[in-house]
């Protein structure tokens, strides 16, 4: 018997988003799981996790992963006494909830990978929920309905009537547990319908044949009663009616009147609840094409702009409108797009609860994991890549920065520390800062360190930044053994190496004895970025728009010159002035004197410049385009773009160039630099990049 080859490339691709769908739950599972014992009373966790247990059931039963539908059968009954109060939520069944999870994570892992399962995975975390079911743990007795509420809240009576199909417990599903949570919403009557229950010579017991119908009296919503259905509405015919809501709470409908008086059940499903919203599956490398031609699309508008633009102002007719119309679109859609590959923090910030809870107690140590800001939404290439920083970071802060409790409490600390994981966006940039509050960088100890494995040499002078940073050399490690956590001495510089292959920075700041705090700072997207071009000496360059203060011309009077270079004197601070003719060694006519155009910018860390340049040219978008894929770093640099004619132009790395002018002012006194001392300048002179850069970029098209 042949095969049908559509049918089969539908089950791959149903398949396919079942396990979708489970990488998109396992991570938030993890997460609640891990917080159970800190939220012993939190029915909305509990009822999250049923749910995700309940979801993974019923696609692993529609694929007959039968080991899967096996074990989540048995976690999803231990959840369902926990829901359901009938069980106290303790530590031990809190960590024997978390090592369920982890079967379930790698029972999923295994159907997907399609590899056999060892024989008898799995069976004793399952023979410690059946053995925590069995024994005396908590009430034995139904709770009470929370929905019975006081008198004087008016309620509703709602009419429903629930025909499972044949196949409903194929698909892991069970009219009893719907029985449960209707229950657990109210005073509930139940009418069951057995006409269609055949002889029992021709029952089935994998097919349903029972029908039901409910008269639910309830202060809940509507809502409420249709996530009850949520995960059988494929699998039934549904009705849910309401009664008018004056109905008084003495009119009691029997269930033999009510299931006689009930319309029958519609088998097209046309009364099913309203539809959640919908979404659909899209490969990212076909988002990905979608945002590159955007790009495209960008650059192509740019250059019918600047081809209009050429010809004057007195072509302000239709073409010119109808180019500002099309530029307007444009925008709209790639901020459209670029929605698409926006995922909230959570989805990496999720994972970190778990790593926290285990290493700390492995460690002998008591540790509190404190998010914040886990909506702030960051391109999906980027979250994938903050995994492993943000984990490595985690780890070297339980094991180097926190200390022992015992420790902790002779210092007059909490016995219990704290992490706090968190994320804001700020200037174009997405911040993540981990923040401890343990024993901080013990400076004497890394440099002592540093000087034994020959990073520094022994006569060096460094200041307490630049010994923080000694931690993020190659083979750097203060661990005095090799141990399963640390000690390998592979870890921040490849921490470093990462979140630059993105485009981002690291900060350290620590005080030794409080804590230390690192936070990445990474751009928002690496794909389109508003910015303002400007012109120096016949140069073009980008200005990131988001870091711009203040555009001005300044007067004589405000300009002073310290250590060979200048700075401005503006709304009351100086202001070191970048000339990036110089900084850049850009040769070509412009004003040496006097700067004409001081653009003010500010890094996401505070840090001033004053940029001098000779022209503005203008705001707009502007296309991405990395360089470190085809050509060496050059400071100063984040990337480049095609402007409207063909040509290329810079964008500038402010916080290389803010790092800079902070640098050469800041190691001086007030009084120093307003008197014009005798300093000298390090302003480094860089080698023009703009001409190795445009071949570059014409070959990536």
């Amino acid at each position: 018997m042949s095969s049908d080859p559509t049918s089969a490339l539908d089950l791959n691709q149903f398949r396919a988003t079942f396990f979708d769908e489970c990488a998109e739950v396992l991570p938030d599972l993890d997460s609640r799981l891990s917080t159970l014992d800190a939220n012993a009373a939190d029915s909305e966790n509990l009822n999250a996790i049923f749910r995700a247990v309940h979801s993974i059931k019923a696609g692993a039963a529609a694929f007959n992963f039968r080991s899967l539908v096996t074990f989540a059968h048995g976690f999803e009954a231990l959840l369902d006494r926990l829901r359901d109060e009938r069980m106290e939520l303790s530590a031990d069944v809190a960590s024997v909830c978390l090592r369920a999870g982890d079967v379930l994570a790698a029972l999923v892992d295994a159907a997907q990978m399609d590899t056999a399962i060892p024989e008898g995975f799995g069976a004793d975390v399952l023979a410690e929920v059946e053995a925590l079911m069995s024994s005396e743990v908590g009430r034995a007795s139904f709770p009470e309905t929370t929905a019975a509420a006081t008198e004087d809240v008016e309620m509703r009576i709602w009419r429903i009537t629930f025909t499972p199909h044949r196949e409903l417990f194929r698909h892991a599903n069970e009219p009893l547990l719907i029985i449960r949570e209707l229950r657990r919403l109210g005073e509930l009557d139940v009418c069951c319908d057995r006409s269609e229950l055949p002889d029992l010579e021709r029952l089935d017991p994998e097919e349903s044949y029972l029908g039901f119908s409910f008269t639910l009296r309830t202060k809940a919503s509507r809502a409420a009663i249709d996530e009850v259905f949520e995960f059988v509405d494929q699998d039934c015919d549904l009705v849910v009616e309401a009664e008018p809501a004056e109905t008084p709470r003495e009119t009691k409908v029997p269930p033999r009147a009510l299931s006689e008086s009930l319309p029958a059940a519609p088998r097209d499903g046309s009364e099913r609840k309203a539809k959640s919203p919908s979404f659909v599956r899209v490969d990212l490398a076909r988002v990905d094409r979608l945002i590159n031609m955007v790009g495209e699309l960008v650059i192509t508008q740019a250059m019918l702009t600047q081809q209009l633009s050429e010809h004057g102002t007195n072509m302000r007719d239709q073409r010119v409108q109808g180019a500002d119309e099309l530029a307007a679109h444009i925008r709209e859609l790639q901020e459209c797009v670029m929605a698409i590959r926006m995922q909230p923090a959570r989805t990496v910030f999720a994972r970190m609860g778990r790593l926290v809870r285990d290493l700390s107690h492995k460690l002998g140590k008591k540790v509190r994991l404190v998010t914040s800001g886990d909506e702030t939404e960051v391109d999906k290439t980027i979250v994938e890549e903050l995994v492993d920083p943000i984990t490595h970071m985690i780890r070297n802060a339980i094991d180097h920065g926190i200390e022992m409790p015992e420790l902790r409490l002779a210092a007059g600390k909490p016995e219990e520390a704290v992490i706090h994981l968190s994320a804001t966006q700020r200037a174009g940039n997405i911040l993540i800062t981990i923040a401890d509050d343990g024993a901080g960088i013990d400076t004497e100890k890394v440099l002592a360190k540093a000087i034994s494995k020959g990073i520094v040499r022994d006569d060096a002078k460094l200041s307490e930044e630049e010994i923080h940073e000694l931690i993020f050399a190659p083979g750097f490690s203060t661990a005095e053994k090799v141990t399963e956590v640390s000690g390998r001495g592979v870890g921040m510089d490849v921490v470093r190496r990462n979140i630059a292959s993105i485009g981002g920075r690291i900060h350290t700041n620590s005080v030794q004895g409080q804590g230390s705090s690192f936070t990445l700072v990474i751009p928002l997207t690496l794909a389109v970025l508003d910015g303002m071009h400007v012109a120096v000496r016949g140069e073009k360059y980008i200005i990131p728009l988001a870091s711009i203060v203040e555009t001005v011309r300044p007067d004589r009077r405000q300009i002073r010159s310290v250590a060979g270079g200048d700075v401005i004197f503006i709304r009351g601070e100086y202001i070191r002035l970048i000339h990036l003719h110089q900084l850049f060694n850009v040769a070509g006519e412009g004003e040496d004197t006097h700067p004409s155009l001081v653009v003010v910018v500010e890094t996401e860390n505070g840090t001033k410049a004053g940029l001098v340049v000779d022209e503005l040219i203008g705001q707009q978008q502007f296309v991405f385009k990395n360089l470190n894929e085809n050509a060496d770093p050059v400071p100063g640099i984040a990337g480049a773009t095609i402007l409207g004619n063909g040509r290329v132009a810079l964008i500038l790395n402010l916080e290389d160039i803010c790092s800079i002018a902070s640098a050469n002012l800041d190691r001086y006194p007030k009084s120093e630099r307003e008197h014009g001392a005798d300093m000298p300048d390090q302003m480094p002179a860089f080698t023009r990049a703009s001409a190795s850069v445009e071949p570059v970029l014409q070959a990536q098209g």
